[in-house]
């Protein structure tokens, strides 16, 4: 995804078929607000609280919790507010295109496409080479 980053345009594929395609900017704009991923004592309580009084579609992607909300800095102060738990970690950042493949696939993106992706570039760099021979 860091290569993709610098292209003027991108598609994200999604299990063969074009899911989105545009500038890099403009996709992660559709991920409206800023990620923030959450550790607390009790994540399913505090997934729970944060769907029920926020609104919030929450994700539990690795044992974190995920989600989006506009305007994190003013956000932040509120949530703790509401937590009657320990917080463990927070984390508040802009969306990359990970978090958009997440957010259109419903899902990261697979390990395995990462290492699908790396074989079909040695295969191209491989052919290139037998062309210049």
């Amino acid at each position: 995804m860091d290569e993709a980053e610098n292209c003027d345009r991108i598609a994200i594929i999604d299990r063969g078929r074009i899911i989105a395609l545009d500038t890099p900017d403009n996709l992660k704009k559709s991920v409206r607000g800023d990620v923030i991923t959450l550790d607390t004592a009790n994540n399913e309580k505090a997934q729970k609280i944060i769907e029920s009084r926020f609104g919030r579609q929450v994700v539990i992607q690795d044992g974190t919790l995920r989600f989006e909300i506009e305007d994190s800095d003013r956000f932040i102060p509120q949530l703790f507010s509401k937590l009657d738990m320990e917080v463990i970690s927070i984390n508040a950042r802009r969306p990359t295109l990970d978090d958009v493949f997440l957010k259109l696939a419903g899902r990261a993106i697979r390990e395995e496409s990462a290492d699908a992706l790396g074989i079909a570039r040695a295969v191209v760099r491989a052919r290139r080479m037998r062309g210049r021979s």
